[in-house]
């Protein structure tokens, strides 16, 4: 039996409460992963999972020997990081989760130069505009926008997020563009629909020292970010995205910022993590690495 391997499999049920999910995330048969589990259990001497035909839960042995295992293979891992590429190379794969526009305008445009940096380092970059489970689905790190639920995980904060309100030409060129606030109740928007509660987002100005959300008339309703600000730039309604995301739309003159005098609150942006007491040299150096990119983007400062 390969011990290490097998405490690596053992954390990966754990984490997952499954066998497949498991064998799926570590590309081994599912027959060789609970043939390492049994192994291992013989080889400490005590059950440390319980198994059913429905489910599997770790055990309170099993319990304590997972917090000994994660703490050994993040020491290790961060080991042969540091004897192999004396920690400046740190290599291997992490795996990110983020929305579609992030992606799109804040991650893809700058990974040239992560990849300058940390050319051993594969990304497998997921896109969802919806919360996932970091652990089951077996994510490193997650990049978000809103304010973080309480939870056990790590959040960083990236910057805040700069909201605008734009619209295309051939919008503000048929149906004007307003003035202030209340001439909002005219016009129409491309509404934005949460996916995961379904609940129309209005927009939002500071007025008189007070948070005014303002419900929008409009013909057509998104849950997707990318196609939410496609579909300002083609002329269904205003739109309230964050500026990063349609800066270069803005530069070309796709979209135009209105109603400048007014304050949107801007919107925390954060990456997340599994709160663990020692985090892998990958997942740190890509952390810190966005956290400065960030810090870069005059829409995104803190």
């Amino acid at each position: 039996m390969d011990r290490l391997q097998a405490m690596e499999v053992f954390t990966r049920v754990v984490e997952t409460n499954s066998f497949s999910k498991a064998a799926e995330m570590l590309e081994l048969p599912r027959g060789s992963v609970s043939n390492l589990v049994q192994a291992l259990e013989q080889h400490v001497g005590v059950r440390l999972l319980n198994r059913t035909t429905r489910q599997v839960s770790v055990t309170e042995d099993g319990a304590l020997y997972y917090e000994k295992c994660i703490k050994i293979l993040a020491e290790i891992a961060d080991a042969d990081s540091s004897l192999s590429n004396k920690r400046k190379n740190p290599s291997g794969t992490i795996r990110v989760d983020t929305s579609g526009t992030i992606a799109r305008s804040l991650l893809l445009p700058a990974l040239d130069e992560f990849y300058r940096l940390y050319p051993l380092i594969d990304i497998r970059l997921g896109l969802a505009d919806r919360n996932i489970d970091i652990i089951q689905d077996g994510v490193d790190c997650v990049i978000r926008m809103g304010a973080l639920e309480e939870s056990s995980f790590v959040g960083r904060r990236i910057g805040d997020a700069k909201i605008v309100t734009c619209a295309s030409p051939a919008y503000l060129e048929e149906y004007g563009e307003p003035a202030t606030a209340e001439d909002l109740s005219q016009h129409r928007a491309v509404n934005y629909v949460s996916q995961r509660t379904g609940r129309t987002f209005p927009f939002e100005y500071e007025i008189g020292g007070e948070l005014v959300k303002i419900p929008m008339n409009g013909v057509l309703s998104v849950n997707d970010g990318s196609t939410y600000i496609t579909a300002g730039v083609l002329g269904y309604g205003i739109i309230q995205p964050s500026r990063y995301m349609v800066a270069d739309l803005i530069s070309q003159g796709k979209l135009k910022e209105i109603l400048t005098s007014y304050y949107c609150p801007p919107t925390p942006i954060s990456v997340v993590y599994p709160h663990r007491e020692h985090l892998s040299s990958r997942v740190r150096a890509f952390t810190d690495w966005v956290i400065e990119m960030a810090a870069r983007n005059p829409d995104l400062r803190i």
